[in-house]
């Protein structure tokens, strides 16, 4: 959930900070007012695209912030056990999961994310304190907030979530979950039969080179962060005289003499207990000199115990050298890089044993590990194909569901599809993947006698809207996106439509986070919250700012939005709506 929005020369935009509630927000403000910059800025800390003229005219960079606090209720989506995708990919499932998989812990369940914009086009991106690509932040993004209106952050408009949304409409998700750890046996024996398949001179030295590779790893006798301690110990050897300098000044000014920081200690503490003798009062004092007295004198002991115990060994220096100058070349050789971690050249050694465990000669029956992936085979297709008569089920109630939602939203006779398809495979074997045989996706047709097309060729962004709005109300109890911000939602609707669009928006915000821009009374009393944007000139500048409006206020707001004026009549229309759908005053 989207808690406050902090805005800073963004557009039109000098500085703002919005506070946002759980619930139905409306976001509402005269034409030009600045509702679409307001979006606009959000889009942008999504990690959406901007140029340099989204700096407001004047200033050298735009920058915007905002804290959400994240969901912990674990939704079914959510829930679904991380696993390898289709593009071979590990697939990532929740905020919480995307923040581990990164290294960014939330502090009190919340993340704040911030990004700025330069005059020379240049743009900075943070999660919590930790610097990221816009990319990265485009696709944490996604698991925060859907955009309504435009075809950027909204999670239904990707063709790979929709099996998904079916799979949890459905009630399948754990099914799935099994089928894909199953798929996942069956994908992993398959490797070990290629491997024992192959050529016996490919075999011979790929055995040949892993255990190189484990042998001299092993005679190594490598201990884990030994680099770390040799390094720290060849730079203390190689630097004993500098060391040894060092340590004797300090000898010296601790206990070197009578002018020493210990013996003008002494002194110091004989003439303070004698004027303890004269004064009392200053025995708290003494107690305190005697105290540095007694810790100086063991620092200089340390240091002189440190300093007679140090003794330049070229030979334990050559020794660190060689040692150093070893875990280099392997590093080389099985990490990533001569500055990697050592724990990569273990871990090579790790794998390095493990391959040679597969390759083997003798040590896995093959026979018997074909008849396992056969016996896999079958029983994936047909756990497969059991998941795809369930999807095909769920999609023609689904359709069914939606078309109604629509029906009520002003879209009558608009035909919503669950596109189930195999796979393609070929004419010998049926394609099949971690999820089942069936690529999924949505379709439409808005208008009666045209055909059924996906989602994001819907040319009308209040169709989309309204889409949307159907399939997030299907949705509410599965799709983990917590703040939906909708956008021309109201473009070419009023009267009972818009009554219903509101209605909709209003129990859909039992849920979700809802932020809606709309210049419809009729939507915007069904809000608990409502915000206005003002554009006002100042000192020859153009600026927006966006307040909440409440009591008599938004009272003042609605009759506006009713007639453009606040006259008694259309003050009294005002408040009578908003006593009667329940947004309050």
């Amino acid at each position: 959930m989207l808690e406050d929005l902090t805005i800073k020369d963004f557009a039109l935009i000098d500085q703002t900070t919005i506070e946002f509630s759980k619930g139905f927000t409306v976001l509402s403000g005269e034409t030009g007012a600045g509702k679409s910059i307001l979006i606009g800025a959000v889009s942008f800390l999504l990690g959406g695209k901007a140029d340099a003229q989204s700096i407001r005219t004047g200033a050298h960079e735009a920058s915007v912030s905002g804290t959400f606090l994240l969901d912990t209720s674990g939704s079914t989506v959510q829930r679904q056990a991380a696993a390898t995708g289709e593009d071979g990919e590990e697939e990532v499932l929740s905020a919480h999961e995307w923040l581990g998989k990164h290294g960014i812990e939330p502090e009190n369940g919340r993340i704040i994310l911030r990004r700025t914009l330069r005059d020379n086009g240049k743009s900075s991106a943070w999660i919590g304190g930790t610097p990221v690509t816009r990319a990265d932040l485009a696709s944490f993004s996604t698991f925060l907030v859907d955009i309504h209106g435009q075809h950027e952050h909204q999670s239904l408009m990707r063709v790979a979530e929709h099996r998904k949304f079916l799979d949890a409409r459905a009630g399948i998700v754990d099914e799935v979950n099994q089928f894909t750890a199953l798929y996942a046996s069956l994908v992993e024996k398959r490797r070990l039969l290629d491997q024992m398949n192959s050529s016996n001179e490919d075999r011979a030295r790929r055995i040949e080179m892993y255990s190189f590779a484990l042998q001299e790893i092993n005679d190594a006798k490598l201990k884990t962060d030994e680099d770390a301690q040799l390094e720290e110990e060849e730079s203390r050897l190689s630097s004993y005289e500098k060391l040894y300098a060092d340590i004797e000044s300090i000898t010296g000014a601790l206990s070197g003499g009578d002018g020493a920081l210990v013996a003008s200690l002494r002194q110091v503490r004989r003439d303070c207990a004698h004027a303890v003798e004269m004064d009392k009062t200053l025995s708290d004092l003494d107690s305190r000199i005697e105290s540095s007295f007694y810790e100086i004198s063991d620092i200089a002991d340390e240091f002189s115990s440190y300093r007679d115990k140090l003794v330049f060994d070229p030979a334990r220096l050559q020794e660190v050298q060689d040692r150093l100058s070893l875990i280099y070349n392997l590093k080389k050789k099985y990490a990533s890089s001569p500055n990697a971690p050592l724990s990569e050249v273990l871990k090579y050694a790790e794998e390095a044993q493990e391959n040679l465990d597969r390759l083997g000669a003798g040590n896995i029956d093959k026979a018997g590990l074909e008849k396992e992936v056969a016996a896999l085979e079958k029983q994936v297709y047909i756990e497969a194909k059991a998941l795809s008569e369930k999807r095909r089920a769920a999609g023609v109630k689904m359709s069914g569901e939606v078309e109604a939602v629509l029906a009520k939203l002003g879209m009558p006779g608009t035909k919503f599809s669950v596109d189930v398809a195999e796979k393609p495979g070929t004419g010998v074997e049926q394609k099949c993947g971690p999820y089942g045989l069936d690529n999924v996706e949505f379709l439409i047709s808005a208008n009666p006698g045209s055909p059924l097309l996906p989602l994001a060729q819907i040319a009308s962004g209040g169709e989309l809207s309204r889409v949307m709005l159907a399939l997030k109300t299907i949705f509410a109890g599965t799709d983990p996106v917590q703040t939906l911000v909708f956008d021309e939602i109201d473009t070419g609707i009023g009267g009972e439509v818009a009554v219903a669009v509101g209605s909709h928006m209003k129990n859909l915000a039992k849920n979700k986070q809802i932020l809606c821009i709309t210049h419809l009374a009729s939507i915007a009393v069904y809000a608990d919250n409502q915000i206005k944007i003002e554009k006002g000139v100042s000192g020859g500048r153009t600026s927006s700012d966006c307040r909440p409006v409440a009591g008599e206020e938004r009272v003042k707001e609605i009759a506006r939005m009713l007639s453009g004026e606040e006259s008694e009549e259309s003050l009294d229309h005002a408040r009578s709506m908003l006593h009667k759908f329940g947004g309050g005053i």
